[in-house]
């Protein structure tokens, strides 16, 4: 259940321009504008986008784009935000999963799909936030900083879980820095799958190899042998 703080942080995250919270017509054409916004960067760059671009897409005028973010960098903010808490979910993949056997592996590899299809989906809006933090701005920063953070907590989490059942086998790395080396892996494959895909490596294989590297490294036995 939410907290009143919690409820006046989303007002606040969906408050207009002008400071009132918007009712349900303009809840949607705030969300036509972000739509908007986002197919506009799947097509071209962040540099080039316009207000009156934007707003046509949606159907709507600059004027009303502006009752809602006052320029397009607070939009594409707003879609970075979105995506972050949707970055967050990808812990159920994790959490209250099998890990031993084959049914741990096909936890391994249901993760990598998830994070694939995770990067495949927010590729436009990745790439402005990366951009953006090298540029410095704080703002991007912080999404990118805690955009897999749960991610990494979930995992660390299975990996003390798995070495409490296993008492034989010794292991003092720390959980989360074995965790946060996984989610940089899985992060860094997913921006790169089709420039493996150019060095001739099909993503077939990559999800292949992601998932052994997942499965051995939380449970420390070699991965089943796929039929």
């Amino acid at each position: 259940m939410s907290s009143s703080a919690d409820t006046t942080t989303d007002d606040d995250e969906l408050r207009a321009a002008d400071g009132r919270v918007p009712g349900r017509r303009g809840l949607a054409t705030r969300q036509r504008l972000l739509d908007q916004t986002a197919e506009m960067l799947r097509s071209g760059s962040y540099r080039d986008l316009k207000v009156v671009d934007i707003a046509r897409g949606a159907g709507t005028s600059p004027a009303t784009f502006y009752q809602y973010f006052p320029d397009v960098e607070a939009a594409v903010l707003a879609l970075a935000q979105e995506m972050s808490l949707e970055g967050a979910e990808l812990s159920g993949h994790v959490r209250d999963r099998p890990w031993k056997g084959r049914a741990g592996y096909a936890t391994s590899l249901e993760l990598v799909d998830a994070v694939l299809e995770f990067w495949e989906r927010n590729r436009a809006v990745l790439r402005v936030v990366d951009l953006a933090t090298e540029e410095g701005d704080m703002r991007f920063r912080q999404i990118r900083t805690r955009l897999l953070n749960e991610l990494t907590v979930a995992l660390s989490e299975v990996v003390v879980k798995v070495r409490s059942e296993k008492r034989s086998v010794a292991d003092d790395t720390d959980p989360m820095a074995v965790a946060g080396v996984l989610v940089s892996m899985l992060a860094h494959v997913a921006a790169h799958r089709w420039g493996f895909e150019f060095w001739g490596i099909r993503t077939g294989d990559t999800r292949t190899a992601m998932g052994r590297i997942v499965f051995t490294t939380i449970t420390g036995q070699k991965p089943p042998v796929e039929r």
